[in-house]
């Protein structure tokens, strides 16, 4: 996934409530991260592979997954989010909810006025 893709999934799961933030896990590679219960925290889509899957870790120790979601590599941005807010991370393999999880209240998007700052300009 590519930076700018990659804030605008997290931007859109924080107007939906869900505490997403940008996770940068190498040089050119980035993702995003979910904050789960219990300390845990699911990173999707930081590989650079074609199709959309997720690893959920507890203090840097793998704890679960999320397998590659079929017919992922032609998702659009709005396909993505509805994959991360319908999963459940409660097995270590983890599924997608039968049912719509209630939307909850937005969240303010990381940095403020100062984002683009932090970011040092570089996306529109």
């Amino acid at each position: 996934m590519d930076e700018n893709r990659a804030r605008r999934v997290v931007d859109a799961l924080r107007d939906r409530g869900v505490d997403a933030f940008p996770a940068k896990v190498g040089v050119y590679q980035f993702g995003v991260g979910v904050m789960l219960s219990q300390g845990r925290q699911a990173i999707w889509d930081s590989d650079g592979t074609a199709g959309i899957e997720a690893q959920v870790m507890r203090n840097g120790v793998l704890v679960g997954f999320v397998p590659v979601i079929e017919g992922s590599e032609n998702f659009d941005e709005e396909q993505v989010i509805e994959a991360i807010v319908h999963t459940d991370y409660d097995q270590p393999i983890a599924r997608r909810m039968a049912t719509s999880p209630p939307q909850a209240a937005p969240l303010p998007r990381p940095g403020g006025v100062f984002r683009r700052f932090f970011d040092g300009f570089r996306y529109r």
